[in-house]
């Protein structure tokens, strides 16, 4: 196993962090710290390494992704995966606004970000994804019923 992998996801996003070195991974570790206070379950994850991409994407997930962190040359992106589907008062969202479900939020060097407002849209995020997970279950009971009862025989044809 190379040493790499071994590394907990949460010591990939700090390695990181820091080889961005500018204000972009200033405001990853600060929006990272702001994500962690939101939702004290959140689990952190690395995904989507590739060689054009070896330290890979940060993840916060509880339920399923909450959101991505990725730098890009002029802003740090915040994806949230069902950000559609999130209520917005603060108006962070302001990127991937085109999509069914998703939603991002870029933040430029000089842009000032509610954190309040944030770590509302962190908790929105965790408790949709809990309530889609909490309904999932049943879904899949209710299925598996309607299909036992789909396989069963019917009576048969009618002799007169």
């Amino acid at each position: 196993m190379n040493e790499q992998m071994a590394e907990s996801p949460s010591r990939l996003i700090d390695a990181k962090i820091a080889s961005i070195g500018d204000w972009r991974g200033e405001r990853l570790a600060r929006m990272r710290a702001l994500i962690r206070e939101a939702d004290s379950g959140i689990v952190e994850a690395v995904k989507w390494r590739k060689p054009t991409n070896p330290s890979g994407v940060p993840v916060w997930e509880h339920h399923g992704i909450v959101c991505t962190g990725e730098t890009y040359k002029g802003y740090v992106k915040l994806t949230f995966a069902k950000g559609a589907l999130l209520p917005d008062p603060a108006s962070l969202f302001n990127g991937s606004m085109g999509g069914n479900t998703m939603r991002a939020i870029d933040i430029r060097e000089d842009a000032a970000i509610d954190d309040d407002a944030f770590k509302a849209l962190v908790r929105a995020a965790v408790a949709l994804n809990a309530s889609q997970a909490a309904a999932r279950p049943a879904a899949r009971a209710r299925k598996t019923s309607e299909s036992k009862k789909a396989a069963q025989p019917g009576p048969g044809p009618q002799r007169r």
